[in-house]
């Protein structure tokens, strides 16, 4: 009998852990059911707006998913672009149809090399019926400034806009005139062309959030513009495009943004990867304080776009090429080897451990 007991009991054993795994697996299943990821921020509004502002420009922009990101990142972080690429390659058009896209003002200012700073800021004019001199204000004034080939005007000219970029305020005959926010510039230039370009200094660069770089369309991407093109049947791209941020929304995503969390970690995560550009020997000049405060806000304005409120070390991947690559300097000997500073960020980024 007790053998016939002992054979009861081993054969029930392997059922009741059977069934004690089964009940443990329905509650890890029902726990994992339980468990939803809620933002500690609202997302909801600004990810509604983000996800209307790109399907206005996928109307006319085939592609380019990179720049357009990066372009609203610069837009939410309330900080400026440089957009570089050879012609054609929708750099002016993509920046006009964000401004389209958006409900406020739009300044558009071509530079050549004849351009004045009293054409960018305005002027002082003598008004003959109150004998005073009352100042006439330039295409400066709006809340999206897009500035066609930068490169194209003299260094005075270029000069003129760095009060106007890092401070949102111009001082003209002692006065100063503050901007209408939000206050954005997005700029573009030709990387290939030489003659009858001024090359912007580093201090001009500096004041740029973004480097974004447009590279060439694809295959398919080439014939789904040719098809569009064809269908458009003489019809202007952008009349299809409309508004729907004001300025009341954007600074209100700008705070939001704002907010978004980082850990501790994550911060000196960013501060190891501009030491590193300091103390690279492939490098001449390595990054500033500005820059770190850069990546810092760009990979909060990544987090919000991917509807998150916490930074991950992606976002802070994400945010640093297109945020050191026009600040920092290779040296002589390597650039003449080939080594282009995208290159060297990569492999600093690659070298400075994760925080997990």
């Amino acid at each position: 009998m007790e053998h016939e007991n002992e054979n009861q009991d081993e054969q029930l054993q392997p059922q009741q852990d059977e069934q004690t795994t089964q009940k443990s697996v329905e509650t890890a299943n029902t726990e994992d059911e339980n468990i939803s990821f809620k933002n500690r921020i609202d997302l909801s509004e600004l990810q509604e707006g983000i996800a209307s502002i790109k399907q206005e420009i996928s109307k006319v922009i085939v592609g380019q998913k990179g720049m357009i990101d990066m372009l609203l990142a610069s837009l939410l972080a309330n900080g400026h672009s440089l957009i570089e690429g050879v012609p054609g390659v929708a750099k002016t058009i993509s920046a006009k149809l964000l401004a389209k896209s958006l409900d406020i003002g739009f300044s558009r200012i071509q530079f050549t090399p004849d351009l004045m700073p009293s054409d960018i800021l305005g002027t002082s004019v003598f008004d003959m019926k109150s004998s005073e001199f009352q100042f006439k204000e330039g295409p400066i004034f709006s809340n999206m400034i897009l500035i066609d080939e930068i490169n194209r005007a003299p260094a005075k000219t270029q000069a003129a806009l760095f009060e106007v970029m890092e401070e949102r305020q111009i001082t003209i005959d002692g006065n100063k005139y503050k901007m209408d926010l939000p206050f954005i510039v997005l700029a573009t230039q030709n990387p290939v062309e030489q003659e009858g370009t001024y090359r912007l200094p580093e201090a001009q660069l500096d004041r740029f959030l973004f480097k974004i770089d447009v590279d060439y369309p694809n295959l398919d991407e080439e014939v789904e513009i040719l098809n569009r093109e064809q269908a458009l049947k003489g019809d202007l791209k952008t009349d299809k495009v409309t508004s729907h941020l004001n300025k009341a929304q954007i600074k209100k995503f700008q705070d939001i943004v704002n907010q978004i969390i980082i850990e501790e970690h994550l911060v000196k995560y960013i501060a190891n990867i501009i030491v590193n550009t300091r103390n690279n020997p492939f490098l001449y000049l390595g990054a500033s304080p500005r820059a770190s405060i850069a990546i810092l806000k760009a990979s909060k304005a990544f987090a919000a776009i991917a509807g998150r409120d916490f930074v991950t070390p992606e976002d802070i991947k994400k945010a640093a090429t297109p945020v050191l690559q026009h600040r920092v300097i290779v040296t002589p000997e390597r650039e003449m080897e080939g080594i282009t500073t995208k290159q060297i960020i990569n492999q600093i980024i690659e070298a400075v451990e994760i925080p997990r």
